[in-house]
């Protein structure tokens, strides 16, 4: 089984934990069977995985996300990215030629497409063997996925089917109506479109050949940021005729705000944080080093982390993102491949930085042309390398990394490091990557 995760979105309805970087499918909220804190996407990987284990996982994404993806999943995973944001039809038709023209997948097998961030059972993935059966087994072009609604929900979109069985074929899509309408909806027996997408990669290969304009998957990567902005949807399911859907009756959420999420967290308090006994219905999510205290709260939610600090009552919640379109706030925390940083002060000339670098992780090696750096090493080893020369690295040692030099630093164990920026119009744009050759380095600590 083939399946393409959909990974997008700015990261502006749970504000300050996400950002235009760390998008809501990144925060680790969701506590696992052994303890400990997991991301919606590593959910939802761990999940598929244990289904099917030889599930072959395809991440469509953008640029922005790789290194946070990269650093959750630490898996061998597809990553088909996106060079800019053009809708999930492009997204799709991308993923779609990477599978068949790089990983060299087999035009007759099943793709199955979904959103990287929905709260579901393994139930849910359990049904993905029967998407894959209809379409290996029957002449149907598309099979979706149609959620039984629990409410006349304005958020979705809905499938009408032309029956109640559990595979029919789809009569017609309808917008998202008012609740109204909704109601009128529900009656006919309709679904909520849940994004689910299932059918051989010959047929996206030939939808994205027809609609878009390119030659292969490099082409349509050089030229993604000409494509029409258009959701799948639009572009393919509301045209096709031969195309059926199936009803799942599991569990199934979209965790899309503060109000949602909290009540599927385990833990009232994520971090440090105190509720008072008569606090009811309200959670502390606490990024910050600083103790929150709650007392006398009903159905608040209280959001903090180095971005800024939320508190709203959570059926307000739903309605930040005018108001986070105002901020215009410094990035403060990013995963990146190798571990993430935190922005701990910033001015119009410098930046501190607290580094986190994994086992056995490394930085690019690379050169700035507007800015000199500072080390201090805070905790841990590492190898740092500066204009070819190494250095080890140990607690307590400070290393000047003047402009224009060649730099890297390799973690032997976990290494954290106190980065200080000084130049003007500080930017992370301002990097020159090269070549290096760190198994070299590698390979005489494992001897």
């Amino acid at each position: 089984m083939n399946i393409i995760l959909l990974s997008g979105g700015s990261g502006k309805r749970l504000w300050p934990l996400s950002n235009d970087i760390r998008s809501k499918q990144f925060i680790k909220l969701f506590k696992a069977e052994d303890g400990v804190y997991e991301s919606m996407i590593q959910r939802i990987y761990r999940q598929v995985k244990h289904i099917d284990s030889q599930a072959d996982i395809t991440v469509a994404t953008a640029k922005s996300q790789v290194s946070s993806i990269i650093n959750q999943l630490r898996e061998n995973i597809g990553i088909s990215v996106e060079p800019c944001r053009r809708d999930t039809f492009p997204a799709i038709a991308l993923a779609g030629m990477y599978l068949y023209d790089i990983k060299h997948v087999n035009e007759n097998e099943t793709i199955i497409v979904c959103p990287v961030d929905p709260y579901v059972g393994e139930e849910y993935f359990e049904s993905f063997k029967e998407l894959d059966q209809i379409v290996q087994n029957t002449d149907t072009n598309l099979v979706l996925m149609g959620m039984e609604p629990t409410y006349p929900s304005e958020k979705y979109g809905y499938i009408i089917p032309r029956s109640k069985d559990k595979f029919s074929d789809v009569e017609t899509f309808k917008e998202k109506p008012d609740v109204k309408t909704a109601k009128s909806y529900i009656k006919r027996g309709a679904l909520w479109n849940g994004g689910v997408f299932a059918f051989k990669l010959k047929y996206i290969v030939d939808k994205a050949h027809q609609l878009l304009d390119f030659k292969d998957y490099e082409d349509l990567y050089k030229s993604y940021h000409k494509q029409e902005k258009i959701s799948f949807d639009y572009a393919v399911a509301e045209k096709e005729h031969n195309i059926k859907v199936m009803r799942y009756s599991g569990t199934w959420k979209d965790l899309g705000t503060w109000n949602t999420l909290t009540e599927e967290m385990s833990d009232q308090v994520i971090g440090k944080g105190i509720l008072n006994e008569e606090c009811e219905n309200t959670n502390i999510i606490n990024e910050l080093n600083v103790p929150i205290l709650c007392m006398g709260l009903d159905n608040i939610v209280v959001a903090a982390s180095n971005e800024g600090i939320l508190v709203s009552k959570k059926e307000q919640s739903s309605y930040i993102k005018p108001f986070v379109d105002t901020i215009d706030q410094q990035i403060m925390f990013a995963e990146k491949s190798w571990g993430y940083y935190k922005v701990i002060d910033y001015t119009s000339d410098s930046i501190t930085v607290k580094v986190t670098l994994n086992k056995n992780c490394n930085m690019n090696y690379h050169s700035h042309e507007h800015r000199d750096e500072v080390w201090t090493v805070v905790s841990g080893e590492g190898i740092a390398v500066i204009n070819e020369k190494e250095i080890a690295l140990k607690s307590g040692m400070v290393v000047n990394l003047p402009c224009f030099c060649r730099h890297t630093v390799i973690a032997k164990t976990k290494l954290e490091i106190v980065e200080i920026q000084m130049g003007q119009g500080i930017t992370v744009h301002d990097k020159i990557k090269y070549d290096f050759d760190y198994k070299n380095i590698t390979d005489r600590w494992e001897r």
